[in-house]
């Protein structure tokens, strides 16, 4: 039952259910009514690209729930500080965090309706595990003094520690190959190579956290190859920078529809321009083009 409808017909809704035609309110409920701004007019910095030093974050975004607004809070709080110091501003890719994902949908694409992170909003998603999360980001954490330096070695060695188990797995042979190519199989676990299946005992060094972690990277390391080639072919698109002075009217066979999106958004890159909606393959081959010869 949406706690948005109006009071007369909250009580007309409860009263014709069953068992409930005499129920007496005690407290309506009610359902939070807020204004919002485009997030379309934003930078991925979250600052206002009309007016410089406004930085925007949580459901004036247009987002609902906590942990996006959360989200928004934390990188925008950062970027008002580096923004203060006169330094750049920090920005993660869709290829490093679900929080990039979510700002770079607001900023790019916009939203008709309270937007809510999903992962299946992210085409990157299997390089955005849980259990890789540390690995991905507490650099950016220690770098900016929220990491110790304790937790960030701590995380170092379990990362080194990872790297090695699987280059052994690899580099060891058994009865029926590499014990890589053993774990690969669906019912085998680490665990069976270590009780002898393998057709040699193993000593595990390793905890519950970091055995998570060996299964995962070997048992679909020819998907997460295949994405992180993705990966490498995004960050070469990103990397290609539109100026803000570009004139997109100057742009021979670039459709009318293209041009005004593209006004109207400013993609900082060819990347974020390619993730508008309604810029064609064509639409960005010119753009490419243009911005070669330029």
């Amino acid at each position: 039952l949406s706690t948005s409808l109006p009071e007369e017909v909250q009580h007309e809704v409860v009263h014709s259910i069953k068992g409930l035609e005499n129920a007496e309110f005690i407290r309506l409920a009610y359902a939070i009514e807020y204004d919002c701004a485009q997030p379309t007019q934003l930078k991925h910095s979250l600052e206002t690209k009309k007016l410089e030093s406004l930085f925007l974050a949580g459901q004036i975004n247009c987002t609902s729930g906590y942990e996006e607004a959360a989200a928004q809070g934390l990188m925008a709080g950062l970027n008002t500080i580096r923004k203060l110091k006169g330094q750049e501003p920090f920005i993660l890719d869709r290829s490093e965090a679900y929080i990039a994902v979510m700002i770079d949908d607001l900023v790019t694409r916009g939203t008709t309706e309270p937007y809510r992170m999903f992962t299946s909003r992210a085409e990157f998603r299997l390089v955005l595990r849980q259990d890789n999360a540390d690995e991905r980001l507490m650099r950016y954490g220690h770098q900016f003094s929220l990491i110790s330096d304790e937790t960030y070695e701590t995380s170092q060695k379990k990362s080194a520690k990872i790297s090695e188990e699987i280059k052994r797995l690899k580099a060891t042979k058994s009865v029926a190959g590499t014990l890589d190519k053993m774990l690969k199989r669906p019912e085998v676990k680490y665990r069976d190579l270590a009780s002898g299946l393998a057709g040699q005992q193993l000593d595990i060094a390793l905890t519950d956290e970091e055995i998570f972690r060996v299964e995962n990277e070997i048992k679909y390391e020819g998907y997460i190859s295949r994405q992180m080639a993705e990966i490498t072919r995004f960050r070469k698109l990103e990397k290609r920078q539109i100026p803000e002075a570009i004139d997109y009217e100057k742009i021979t066979g670039m459709s009318k529809e293209a041009k005004e999106r593209l006004k109207t958004i400013k993609p900082g890159s060819v990347g974020q321009a390619s993730r508008i909606p309604g810029i064609s393959h064509c639409d960005l081959s010119l753009l490419a083009v243009y911005l070669l010869k330029k």
